[in-house]
Parts: structure tokens; C-alpha cells; sequence
């Protein structure tokens, strides 16, 4: 029916055809499994909050489990970040309010230079939370931590009820945290 030279063009024409066709797939299915394996692991609200052990200054361990029970607003910072330095006095005031009814703030500084910076900022401050150093395993947990400050308010149930990438106002802390309480 076919000439087999016919044959031969056509097979070639259906292979480029679906080597073109591959070709421009190929980047939409990476970026479908790239985002889906990035969603698996993207903290959110409504999600529980992923468990963690860290160091404090004084190299003991603290866990996020041990605040179970308790609403915890989970500020990840730096000491060179300019809007963390805005937050800080607020979360300052937000421990001394709110602790007894059960809250607490908790501090993970992101910065590289660990407690030599960490120390003195905390005392010129007076924070009065918990402050721990992340490590890699942390920050991929929490879904790689691209902005600071990121701050999260979890439930007494130990799931993200909010959470925030960047500065945002004290007026909507303070609202979130007593609608959590």
C-alpha cells in the first residue's frame, strides 16, 4: 500500500513530532512536580506545625512539642533584618501580656553568625522569650524560609492558624493572637 520509502518519512515525521512534542512538555511536567513537591512540604495554615529541637544560648535543647497546649507565635528572625527589629519590641510586650493566659513567643534566628551576634543583640534588647538558632534541617521543614521575618501563630492544637512572610502590623498580631487565646 505504502512505498517503504513513504513509510520511512512518515515514522520520521511521528518521531520528530513526538520529540517536538516531549520537548515543550517537558518543562510543564517538571514545574507540576516541582510545585507538587514543594506544596507536600509547604507549611500552611491549617496544617500542624512541624516538630523541632534547638538549641538555646545556653546549648539546651527546646522543642516547639514543649509549648503543646499553649499559643505560640513562632517568629523566625535575624538581627540584621530590618523590619524584625520593628516586631521585636512587640513580641517583647505580647510575652508579658499574654503568658499567663497561656501564650508564648518563641524565636528562631536565622543568623549564620549563630550566638556571637545573637547574644548581645538579645541582652541591648531585653528580649524576654526563648531564643534558639535554626539549622538547615529546620528551615527545610518549614518549607525553606525565603522572607524575614516569618512568623506563624499556632493553635493550642499545635496546627498554623496564621501565618506571615514579611512585616505586618502590631494591631494584626495582637488581634490573631487574642482570637487564638
Amino acid at each position: 500500500m505504502y512505498s517503504q520509502a513513504r513509510r520511512r518519512v512518515l515514522t520520521g515525521i511521528a518521531i520528530a513530532c513526538a520529540a517536538v512534542g516531549g520537548y515543550l512538555l517537558w518543562p510543564v511536567a517538571l514545574h507540576y512536580t516541582a510545585h507538587a513537591i514543594l506544596e507536600s512540604r509547604e507549611v500552611r495554615p491549617s496544617k500542624q506545625a512541624p516538630d523541632f529541637s534547638l538549641k538555646n544560648a545556653k546549648g539546651e535543647n527546646l522543642r516547639l512539642s514543649d509549648y503543646k497546649g499553649k499559643v505560640v507565635l513562632l517568629n523566625f528572625w535575624a538581627t540584621w533584618c530590618g523590619p524584625c527589629k520593628t516586631e521585636i519590641p512587640w513580641f517583647v510586650d505580647f510575652e508579658s501580656e499574654f503568658q499567663a493566659r497561656g501564650f508564648a513567643v518563641l524565636g528562631v534566628s536565622m543568623d549564620e553568625d549563630g550566638w556571637k551576634v545573637i547574644n548581645p543583640y538579645v541582652a541591648e534588647h531585653k528580649i524576654n522569650y526563648p531564643i534558639v538558632l535554626a539549622n538547615e534541617e529546620v528551615n527545610e521543614l518549614y518549607g525553606g524560609i525565603e522572607a524575614l521575618p516569618t512568623t506563624l501563630l499556632i493553635g493550642r492544637d499545635g496546627k498554623v492558624k496564621f501565618l506571615h512572610s514579611g512585616l505586618i502590623s502590631r494591631a494584626d498580631y495582637e488581634k490573631e493572637i487574642r482570637q487564638l487565646l
